[in-house]
């Protein structure tokens, strides 16, 4: 069977040719389509901003999704969401445009600022993971809540960074990236285009 079908296909040769045809345009199309997705996510992604009423209104899962797409949107391709039990003190990664390492840890208070305020425990186990468990150069913790003084004392002899409500809508609703929002951070890893 195998003989005859390859006789065929010898003989009817241009049946080859517009399959061949065919699976180039196909693939072309494929193709095209993928970057069409890509340039919209990107026009997307520029363009994103929340208010905090929307922060606040949200679960801590999809918050921990808007702290990770707010750090796509600044150029931070690599940007995932890693934060769920077990997560070690990191709820969301990425590399910025510098090659410097992030490590967010979220605390999503349903009541905003009325809500719990974040505390030295938090930014203690933030303080343990984020260099000697995920490498990080710029360890943050984001909070769409307040955020205790002796929290705030800790954070800086630290050299941890804490995105409270204020800084957060900043964030979230303008076009600065974090890095130019936060005071003392590490210089760039390397040269690149933006440094």
């Amino acid at each position: 069977m195998v003989v005859t079908v390859v006789h065929w296909l010898l003989a009817h040769w241009w049946v080859i040719v517009l399959v061949l045809v065919f699976a180039v345009l196909a693939g072309g199309g494929w193709l095209s389509n993928r970057q069409q997705r890509a340039r919209w996510e990107a026009v997307r992604a520029q363009g994103l901003r929340y208010g905090l009423a929307q922060l606040d209104a949200l679960h801590h899962s999809r918050f921990e999704d808007a702290i990770r797409d707010l750090m796509r949107r600044d150029g931070c391709r690599d940007a995932q969401r890693v934060g769920g039990g077990g997560d070690l003190g990191a709820d969301v990664k990425a590399t910025d445009p510098y090659g410097r390492r992030w490590v967010i840890q979220c605390k999503h208070r349903r009541n905003g600022a009325r809500g719990s305020a974040v505390g030295t425990p938090d930014l203690q186990v933030l303080n343990g993971t984020a260099r000697p468990v995920h490498g990080a150069d710029v360890a943050v913790i984001v909070t769409n809540g307040r955020v205790t003084a002796p929290a705030v004392t800790f954070a800086k002899q630290q050299r941890l960074h804490v995105v409270d409500r204020q800084t957060l809508g900043v964030w979230a609703a303008g076009s600065r990236p974090l890095w130019e929002l936060l005071r003392a951070v590490p210089p760039p890893r390397r040269a690149t285009p933006l440094s």
